[in-house]
């Protein structure tokens, strides 16, 4: 019997590349987006799919009208990295997955997935407001309502990712050769993971976990070694061919900045899951793609 997934965040990147992998796998695929979001992502399974828009959203009707829905996997999140207050930080990562994980329960789904980040909770708004469901789920978990998964992502990259993000935005300045990319001076050691590794990672989660007789599982998601920004930089730097000025120590650390931060991969690799792709590789997959 096919297994019925609901999914925040398919328009985005992550979970752009978790749909179509999910429905290539044979799940039924419900999914949770907003209205004026772009469907470029998942425009080859939009015939397949059950989406609803989350706008007004009685978020009782996706489990009502679907039959009985396996697991929710929650990726959709807001950065605010474009000016978005306080309120619609907390909304679009704390208010809108409670009210799922509310009616995920209610509708007796066995397992929430959530996408979770490894920095500190005080960093910066969204931070906070990720730990914030996190301390909902677990609540849940304790009452017995709904296995909560809490996945704790460290930098995924790959091709087409947003150029908001770090990684993508080093990657294309440097193959665009801009003059001058500005930088902190890169001592931060950061675990990068390319996509593929990820979405393996949810879909070996899923498979395992569902049965499982414990309420909470966590699982730190990362390649399980850490490199400095310098190094990743650098070597970005030399594998585009690029003439771009590194201007390294041009910025200042974000307050609060941690300096080290990678995946302890030994909980996912008893569930028979290993990070496949090196950074070079990782990385020679992106340029190359670029190229193209």
């Amino acid at each position: 019997m096919k297994k019925a997934i609901l999914l925040t965040g398919a328009t985005g990147y992550l979970g752009g590349h978790l749909a179509n992998t999910l429905v290539k796998r044979g799940y039924d695929l419900i999914i949770l987006k907003r209205k004026n979001s772009s469907l470029s992502r998942i425009k080859s399974i939009i015939p397949v799919v059950v989406m609803y828009d989350i706008e007004n959203l009685d978020f009782s009707v996706p489990f009502k009208a679907n039959g009985k829905i396996d697991a929710v996997i929650h990726t959709a999140t807001c950065y605010g990295r474009h000016e978005e207050t306080t309120v619609e930080i907390f909304e679009a990562n704390t208010g809108f997955p409670l009210k799922l994980v509310d009616a995920a329960s209610a509708a007796g789904v066995s397992v929430f997935i959530n996408t979770d980040t490894s920095l500190d909770k005080y960093l910066n708004q969204y931070a906070l407001s990720k730990n914030q469901l996190l301390e909902w789920g677990k609540f849940f978990s304790l009452h017995n309502k709904i296995r909560f998964i809490n996945i704790r992502l460290e930098h995924f990259y790959g091709f087409g990712d947003d150029d908001s993000k770090f990684t993508a935005h080093v990657i294309k300045s440097c193959l665009e050769n801009i003059p001058e990319l500005k930088l902190t001076r890169g001592e931060q050691k950061r675990d990068f993971i390319y996509i593929d590794d990820v979405v393996s990672a949810y879909l070996i989660i899923l498979e395992k976990i569902v049965r499982s007789p414990n309420f909470f599982h966590e699982f730190e998601v990362g390649s399980g070694a850490a490199v400095s920004i310098m190094e990743f930089v650098k070597k970005v730097h030399y594998m585009t061919g690029s003439r771009t000025h590194l201007d390294f120590g041009s910025l200042p650390y974000r307050e609060g900045e941690v300096m080290s931060s990678y995946a302890n991969v030994e909980l996912l690799s008893e569930l028979g899951w290993r990070c496949k792709t090196t950074l070079e590789e990782g990385l020679n997959l992106v340029i190359q793609a670029h190229k193209k």
